[in-house]
C-alpha cells in the first residue's frame, strides 16, 4: 500500500502539477506557430512571389525574433523564484526593468526590419519578390513592441503560476488573425489588396490586441493589480544589466539553435527538389513535437524556481529530477508514432512516391533523436529555474554548430569518411547533436545541483579533541 510521501504518490503529484502549468503552455506555443502557418497557406494562395515573400520575411525575422523571446524568457524563472520567496515588490521590480529592456531591444529590431531591402538586395534575392518581403517586414516593424509586451506580460504570468490566460489569449488571437488576414490579403471593406504584406499588418495588428487584453486581465486581476507598481518605473540599469546576463545567453541558445535547421534546408538543397522537400517534412514535424517538450521545460523552471524561492532545495531537486523523466515518457509517444504510422503523417504533406520514401526514412532518424531531445530540453529548463543559463547556452551551441552541422555536412556531402548519405547524413549529425546535448545538459544539471547543496550546507562546528 502506497503512502503519501512514498516516491510513486509524490511523482504522481509532482506529474500532475507539472502538466497542469505545462498543457497551457503547449497550446500557447502551437497557437503562435499556427498563426505562422496561417499567413503562409494564405498568401500562398494569392501568388509564388508572396509566398516567396512570406518566406524570406520569415527567415529575416524568426532568428531575431527567437532571440527576443528567449532574452524576455528569463522573466519568468525570476518572478517565479520572487513568487516562491513572497517578495512582491521584486516582482514589480523585475517586471518593469525587463520592459525597458525589451522596449531597447525593440528598437534595434525595428531598425533591422525597416532596412530589410537593402540586407535582402546583398544576399541576392530575385529582384521581384524584394519589394514584397521588405515590406512585410516593415509592416511587422510595427508590432515588434506589442509582441515584446506580450512576451513579457506572458512571462509574468506563467511565473505567477498562471499559464491559462496567456494561453486563452493567444488561441484568440489565432482566430481574429484568420479573417484580419483574409481583409488585407485580398482588399476587403473597401481596403487596398495588399497580399503577402498584409499578413505583417495583420500579424501586428494580432499582437497589439493580445497585449492589450493580457494588460487588461492583468491590471482587473483582484491579486495581480497590486503586484505592478508603476511608481518604480524609473530604469535602472544595474538591475537591467542582470536581467540582460540571465536573459542573453537563453535567447542565443534558442535563436542559434533554431536557426540551425534553416542552415540544414538550404545545405540540402545543392542535392536535389525532392531531398529539400523530404527533408522540409522531417523538419516540419520534429517542430511540432518539439514543442511538447519544450512546453514542459517551461513549466520545469517554473516549478524550480518557486521551490528555490521558498527555499525548498530538495523540492527543487526533486521537481527537477520528476519533470527530466515526464518529458522523456511523453516523448516516448513521438517515437511510437513516427515508427508505426509514418505513411499516414506524410500523406499530410505530399503524394509524390520519391518524397515520400525518403521522408519516411527521415522520420525514422527524427524518432530515434526524440529520447534525446526531450532529455536536454527538459535539463535545461531545470538549470533555468537554478538561473544557470550561460554555461547551457554554450553547451547548446557546442553541440550543434560544433558538432550535429558539421557531421552532418561530412557525411552528407562529402565522401571524407563513408560516401555522401545526402541528407540522412544531416539527420545523423542531428542524432548525434542532440545525444551529446543531452549527457552534457544533465552533466551540468547534476554539478549546479551539487553547488547548489554545499553553499546552502551549514559548515559544521569543530569539535574539540580529546586529550
Amino acid at each position: 500500500m502506497q503512502t503519501n510521501n512514498s516516491p510513486f504518490s509524490r511523482f504522481t503529484r509532482e506529474s500532475g502539477a507539472l502538466m497542469h502549468l505545462s498543457i497551457p503552455i503547449i497550446f500557447t506555443q502551437l497557437a503562435t506557430q499556427a498563426m505562422g502557418f496561417v499567413d503562409t497557406t494564405m498568401a500562398g494562395q494569392v501568388s509564388a512571389a508572396d509566398l516567396a515573400a512570406i518566406a524570406l520575411g520569415t527567415s529575416l525575422w524568426i532568428p531575431v525574433l527567437l532571440l527576443l523571446r528567449g532574452t524576455i524568457m528569463a522573466l519568468t524563472p525570476v518572478v517565479a523564484f520572487h513568487r516562491g520567496a513572497r517578495d512582491l515588490k521584486s516582482i514589480s521590480t523585475e517586471c518593469l526593468q525587463m520592459t525597458w529592456l525589451a522596449l531597447l531591444f525593440s528598437v534595434l529590431l525595428i531598425a533591422y526590419l525597416l532596412n530589410a531591402k537593402p540586407l535582402l538586395e546583398w544576399i541576392g534575392v530575385a529582384q521581384e519578390i524584394i519589394p514584397i518581403a521588405s515590406d512585410y517586414a516593415i509592416a511587422l516593424a510595427f508590432g515588434v513592441p506589442g509582441i515584446a509586451l506580450f512576451y513579457i506580460m506572458n512571462g509574468f504570468c506563467e511565473g505567477m503560476n498562471n499559464t491559462k490566460a496567456p494561453m486563452i489569449i493567444s488561441v484568440f488571437g489565432l482566430l481574429v488573425n484568420i479573417p484580419i488576414n483574409y481583409v488585407l490579403i485580398y482588399g476587403k471593406f473597401g481596403l487596398p489588396e495588399m497580399g503577402a504584406v498584409g499578413c505583417g499588418w495583420a500579424t501586428s495588428i494580432v499582437y497589439w490586441m493580445m497585449s492589450g487584453l493580457l494588460y487588461s486581465y492583468i491590471k482587473t486581476h483582484h491579486h495581480y493589480k497590486r503586484i505592478i507598481q508603476f511608481s518604480d518605473i524609473k530604469p535602472k540599469p544595474s538591475q537591467m544589466v542582470h536581467l540582460l546576463k540571465l536573459g542573453l545567453p537563453i535567447g542565443m541558445n534558442i535563436a542559434v539553435c533554431g536557426s540551425i535547421f534553416a542552415v540544414i534546408a538550404l545545405l540540402i538543397g545543392r542535392i536535389g527538389a525532392e531531398n529539400v522537400a523530404a527533408a522540409q517534412i522531417a523538419l516540419n514535424v520534429s517542430s511540432m513535437t518539439y514543442v511538447i517538450p519544450m512546453s514542459i521545460s517551461f513549466g520545469i523552471t517554473i516549478r524550480v524556481g518557486h521551490a528555490l524561492g521558498a527555499r525548498d532545495h530538495l523540492g527543487a531537486v526533486e521537481r527537477s529530477k520528476i519533470g527530466i523523466v515526464v518529458a522523456a515518457l511523453i516523448s516516448l509517444v513521438s517515437i511510437v508514432m513516427f515508427l508505426t504510422i509514418p505513411d499516414t503523417i506524410i500523406r499530410l504533406y505530399t503524394s509524390d512516391p520519391a518524397v515520400s520514401a525518403t521522408a519516411a526514412t527521415l522520420l525514422l532518424f527524427t524518432a530515434m533523436y526524440q529520447f534525446s531531445d526531450a532529455l536536454q530540453t527538459s535539463a535545461n529548463g531545470a538549470l533555468r529555474g537554478y538561473k544557470d543559463t550561460k554555461v547551457p547556452m554554450i553547451l547548446a551551441i557546442a553541440s550543434y554548430w560544433g558538432l550535429a552541422l558539421p557531421l552532418g555536412i561530412v557525411l552528407g556531402l562529402t565522401d571524407h569518411i563513408i560516401p555522401a548519405m545526402g541528407e540522412k547524413g544531416f539527420w545523423v549529425g542531428i542524432l548525434t547533436g542532440l545525444s551529446v546535448a543531452a549527457a552534457l545538459m544533465l552533466l551540468r544539471l547534476r554539478f549546479v545541483i551539487k553547488r547548489h547543496q554545499t553553499a546552502i550546507e551549514p559548515t559544521p562546528l569543530v569539535q574539540p579533541q580529546a586529550a
